[in-house]
């Protein structure tokens, strides 16, 4: 086989040509990220544990209701336990599945987990009476979600 039979050697891709103020080994997958990122990743594992300690909330509601400190008629809103029950069983599961949305970076996981941080908030306001300390630190947990996901939204964006 003479050389000019030979096929031509391909040449090599053309490298990317690293962003000004980087370092010379960037590729194009980084980008510069706000340090808000980290707060809606915060979050976003906050909505999760929120919905995990909301849907267990409701599963003691409904299989123990003598375990909270006082009766259903102690209570702001006077309902059974099994409404509250179920009541906290559906925002926790509900709120795990936005939590897990918002991790995947969709835009309405944001909202959802926005609005049940705040129906959470409100309904563990309503149930304070019963187990006031576990409805404190959810009522906590609510607004540090809420703080995260609605301050510098724009900056974590970029």
């Amino acid at each position: 086989m003479s050389t000019s039979e030979m096929p031509a050697a391909s040449a090599p891709a053309p490298t990317p040509k690293p962003k000004p103020g980087h370092a010379a080994d960037s590729t194009l997958w980084q980008r510069d990220a706000s340090g808000w990122t980290g707060w809606i990743a915060f979050a976003a594992i906050m909505a999760i544990t929120m919905g995990a300690y909301e849907a267990i909330m409701g599963l003691v509601a409904l299989f123990n209701d003598e375990y909270y400190l006082v009766g259903s008629s102690g209570l702001v809103v006077k309902l059974d336990y099994t409404v509250w029950g179920w009541v906290h069983l559906i925002v926790g599961l509900v709120a795990v599945a936005a939590g897990l949305a918002l991790m995947q970076g969709r835009s309405w996981g944001r909202w959802a987990v926005i609005a049940l941080a705040a129906v959470s908030a409100l309904l563990n306001l309503g149930f304070l009476s019963a187990y006031p300390i576990w409805c404190t630190i959810l009522i906590a947990l609510d607004v540090i979600v809420i703080y995260a996901l609605t301050v510098h939204w724009d900056d974590a964006r970029a």
